[in-house]
């Protein structure tokens, strides 16, 4: 009997997202929804309460660690990567879906794909998006890993993919993963070693960005003294 009433209840929530989409939906029913493919013939309404009071919101149960959420009674590895692999396969989307343009791209434009990059990761990380001469892209990637607050930049590692797409251009980006995107001294410092870099190479150095918490600042806008020309 139990299994009938999980199986009808079932049944009328994901018919009420098919008729009327997911903006009627409160967020433990969104949860639910989503854990009915992963946990079959279960209640995953005392799960999806579960999940929001220990992280607070969707996008923090989106963006918490492995770990912390294999912690969470009713949650083993399966639920925990299937949880994961949500936002990544966000990321993905937001990375592969092009709008075909007549205009030539702006430098916005590309700022904006560049962070997409750094879409729920929680540590620093390097990325590269390198253009020809008429501003196609020809490589965009993560380049570096790091921890919560630091990361090592690879130079040998973008002077190799620069050579190897015969780059015109480069946008360099990374994140701040404590939340804010204000510069720091050290990386107004390695934007100058980078920029004296390209120079040598005849790279373009379009701009370097810092993304945290969803927004990005340019550190070509900030016009620091020393820095692109400033």
């Amino acid at each position: 009997m139990g299994e009938e009433v999980h199986a009808g209840h079932r049944d009328r929530l994901r018919k009420k997202f098919i008729m009327h989409g997911i903006d009627i939906f409160e967020d433990h029913e969104i949860l639910e929804l989503l854990l009915f493919y992963v946990i079959p013939r279960k209640n995953t309404n005392e799960l999806a309460h579960k999940l929001l009071k220990e992280f607070g919101t969707i996008p923090g149960i989106m963006e918490a660690p492995l770990s912390s959420l294999k912690m969470i009674e009713g949650i083993g590895e399966n639920v925990a990567c299937f949880i994961k692999l949500i936002l990544t396969m966000v990321r993905v989307y937001m990375e592969r879906k092009e709008v075909e343009q007549n205009t030539k791209p702006t430098r916005e434009d590309f700022t904006d794909k560049l962070s997409r990059k750094f879409l729920g990761r929680k540590e620093e990380t390097i990325a590269i998006m390198l253009l020809d001469a008429k501003c196609k892209i020809l490589y965009e990637g993560i380049v570096s890993k790091g921890t919560f607050n630091r990361v090592e930049l690879h130079i040998r590692r973008i002077m190799e993919l620069i050579v190897l797409f015969d780059a015109a251009a480069i946008i360099v980006g990374h994140n701040h993963p404590s939340g804010l995107a204000t510069p720091s001294q050290e990386d107004v410092i390695t934007t100058q070693k980078l920029e004296h870099l390209f120079n040598t190479m005849n790279i373009e150095f379009i701009d370097h960005i810092i993304v945290a918490d969803g927004d990005y600042v340019s550190l070509k806008e900030c016009k620091i003294k020393g820095l692109f020309g400033n």
